[in-house]
């Protein structure tokens, strides 16, 4: 290897100092390798898929009289975005049940929710954990006489925090009804 380069083999990049030591070594996932977990007691499901994982900071332009080469940025408060899972239907009631208990008298039933990713030998790269999550949307799949796809069902989820742990995961926390420090319920 050349002195300071970068070479890139299968699903890493390697950089190399001038001396050719690795400096930097990146492991990159690919996105078909992912489970998600929720509250490890009451579900662990394989899904087709999951979109929405998103956070976006609100923020306030201000413009200073007389300067005119630059704004000051003042953020505001975090919006977590819709997160939706799908999978075939099945059998098993489990989403229904949950967003039954949403849609019924009482106190809400709320569940941590870990989305982890795997790189190509297993290992966890990532653990997205969605903190109070509870169901706002369930969809019943398409049905076709004609069809011979798999029916698949949705269940979108809101959430009110986010946390994001490096190659861990695993065995999603039960929710509390009380603030810890950062102003979640754990």
């Amino acid at each position: 290897m050349t002195n300071g380069q970068t070479r890139k083999t299968g699903n890493s990049t390697v950089t190399y100092d001038l001396n050719g030591n690795v400096t930097h070594e990146l492991n990159y996932v690919t996105a078909n390798r992912f489970y998600v977990e929720m509250e490890c007691n009451i579900l662990t499901a394989s899904f087709t898929e999951c979109s929405g994982l998103g956070v976006q900071v609100d923020k306030e332009t201000y413009f200073e009289g007389g300067v005119n080469e630059q704004q000051r940025i003042f953020l505001k408060q975090a919006k977590f975005s819709d997160v939706t899972l799908k999978r075939g239907i099945t059998h098993d009631p489990i989403f229904w049940d949950w967003l039954n208990k949403i849609l019924s008298p009482g106190e809400k039933e709320r569940r941590n929710v870990n989305i982890l990713v795997f790189n190509q030998s297993g290992e966890t790269m990532k653990c997205w954990t969605l903190i109070g999550a509870v169901p706002v949307g369930w969809k019943a799949p398409s049905l076709q006489a004609n069809s011979n796809t798999a029916a698949i069902e949705e269940l979108t989820l809101a959430y009110e925090g986010l946390q994001v742990i490096q190659q861990s995961g695993g065995k999603a926390l039960r929710v509390n009804r009380r603030k810890e420090a950062g102003g979640y319920f754990l």
